[in-house]
């Protein structure tokens, strides 16, 4: 798209359909409990099985692990069965597993141990899942409609970030961290239940003449890696969760254990982040389409080092409450590059690639935070969580800037996006 043609007006909107709002009214249910659980497992470590620093970067790191082992096969697999069952069962299995934790819990049966062991099942269904419901959504809307759909559960997804940390700081204060978690295992079984009422239909499967496994999950990777502007987007997003993972292994348990905070104040503060992010989402399409979507990410997120150094500066106090409200509300602007991203690759790969395409930058995307994770829980442990957050900052610092000088900066949404 040249720069004429960008500040031409654009296409007349299209309609999202049915089956695309019956997938963000499921998106927005799991999403909520997600948000909480993430919390309250947290607290439950922390208050519950008094876990240090060590231990909740364990937990964190099995959660993600499995991308590691199945990441690459989960994008082969979402593309060789139907996307819509398979997110139900994915739904279910969550339910299952979250309903566990915290059964265990209120029973007074659960170990750090047992709590790993589930998270990591869980991340292996995410692999799935995830992939799946990334090259889902583009078989529910045309091809136009999808940087609204993006911006929309991206937005979707940072009013969940407002209010599911407070939701997730008053049920532990007020009732138990337990009773949290099984929250999000209701939340999964409504999931379930909404994506099973979608009733657009789904393209037939693909049945080429080789199906050989090696070859396809070697197929996806070429082509994020050897595509101009995507392989230099992957470098930099497997960097930015590896930096990401490093401040947000330990932010909790810092805000608890240092700075005096209790569930329901670190929840609010959370919830910042949602607030902005909600702006900044809903201006995302409009800003990729007339400046350029390598642009606008170049540009945003430059804050992505700037918030962990006002998260190390804070104090106990007032001020540092205060301070880190602020740094909430600069990481919500991230937001605009997620949906702008997430449009991007998916405009620019065919739909017979998108799973592989998303499996494979998700597989190495998680991988790393799974190490890291374990890494910032044991560079904490050794040298304290400010420490562990500055590593952090330092390796967003560096991803940003790569980008900013790499061909992805030049990015644009084609036409049909």
């Amino acid at each position: 798209m040249t720069a004429a043609s960008r500040d031409q007006p654009g296409p007349a909107p299209v309609g999202l359909g049915a089956g695309y709002w019956r997938m963000f009214a499921a998106d927005t249910v799991s999403s909520i409990g997600t948000v909480v659980s993430t919390l309250a497992i947290q607290f439950l470590l922390i208050d519950t099985l008094k876990a240090d620093e060590q231990a909740i970067g364990l937990v964190r790191a099995a959660q993600w692990a499995p991308y590691l082992v199945f990441g690459l096969l989960a994008g082969v697999i979402a593309e060789r069965v139907r996307r819509k069952p398979l997110l139900v069962a994915a739904d279910l299995l969550g339910m299952t597993i979250f309903g566990a934790i915290g059964l265990l819990a209120l029973a007074g049966r659960l170990t750090v141990p047992i709590v790993a062991g589930l998270v990591f099942v869980f991340g292996a269904v995410t692999c799935v899942s995830v992939a799946a419901y990334q090259s889902y959504v583009p078989r529910l809307v045309p091809e136009r409609a999808l940087p609204d759909a993006f911006a929309r559960l991206e937005q979707m997804g940072q009013v969940v970030g407002s209010v599911g940390p407070v939701a997730a700081g008053s049920l532990v204060r007020f009732l138990s961290a337990p009773i949290a978690v099984l929250v999000d295992a209701f939340s999964y079984a409504v999931s379930a239940v909404v994506i099973a009422t979608i009733r657009t239909p789904e393209p037939p499967i693909v049945r080429g003449e080789s199906r050989h496994l090696v070859a396809e999950l070697r197929e996806g990777a070429r082509w994020v890696y050897r595509h101009e502007t995507l392989r230099p987007y992957a470098f930099w997003l497997h960097s930015w969760f590896v930096g990401r993972a490093m401040v947000m292994t330990v932010l909790v348990f810092y805000a608890n254990q240092e700075l005096h905070l209790d569930a329901l104040t670190v929840g609010l503060i959370l919830a910042a982040a949602g607030v902005s992010g909600v702006v900044a989402a809903g201006v995302a399409p409009r800003l990729g389409r007339r400046f350029g979507v390598g642009r606008v990410i170049t540009t945003v997120e430059w804050v992505s080092p700037l918030w962990p150094v006002l998260v190390v500066l804070a104090q106990p106090g007032p001020g540092g409450v205060a301070l880190l409200v602020v740094a909430m509300l600069l990481d919500g602007l991230t937001a605009m590059s997620a949906s702008l991203m997430m449009t991007y690759r998916t405009a620019v790969t065919p739909d017979r690639l998108r799973a592989r395409m998303n499996a494979t930058i998700r597989t190495f995307n998680w991988g790393g935070l799974a190490i890291a994770s374990f890494v910032s829980g044991w560079v904490a442990s050794m040298w304290g969580s400010r420490v562990a957050m500055l590593a952090g900052a330092a390796i967003l610092l560096v991803a940003t800037a790569y980008l900013r000088r790499s061909a992805f900066r030049a990015a644009v949404l084609p036409v049909a996006a």
